[in-house]
């Protein structure tokens, strides 16, 4: 069974900046110079991520850890209550 759309939230990359998008936020943070891109989401749990993602001059994928509660608390946001809605992330 499958994470509907409405509950699935995306993580991209562009340049030196990722993007979580959810329930009309784009919430954008700085991420290193020679990121690539994300390959999947190997997990998430309540605002912590663990991602594949490539990165230029590695031949293998990296593992990473984003953890997005800090970052929406510092924005402002009830983490607790933009979290809750979200079942699943994926990679555009």
């Amino acid at each position: 069974m499958g994470v509907s759309s409405s509950s699935c939230a995306v993580l991209s990359c562009d340049g030196p900046y990722t993007s979580f998008s959810f329930g009309g936020h784009d919430i954008r943070f700085r991420t290193p110079k020679n990121l690539v891109r994300y390959v999947d989401v190997r997990e998430w749990y309540k605002g912590y991520l663990v991602v594949n993602a490539e990165y230029d001059g590695c031949p293998e994928p990296v593992e990473e850890y984003i953890d997005l509660v800090p970052i929406l608390s510092n924005l402002y946001f009830d983490v607790d209550e933009f979290l809750a809605p979200i079942r699943g992330v994926t990679v555009a």
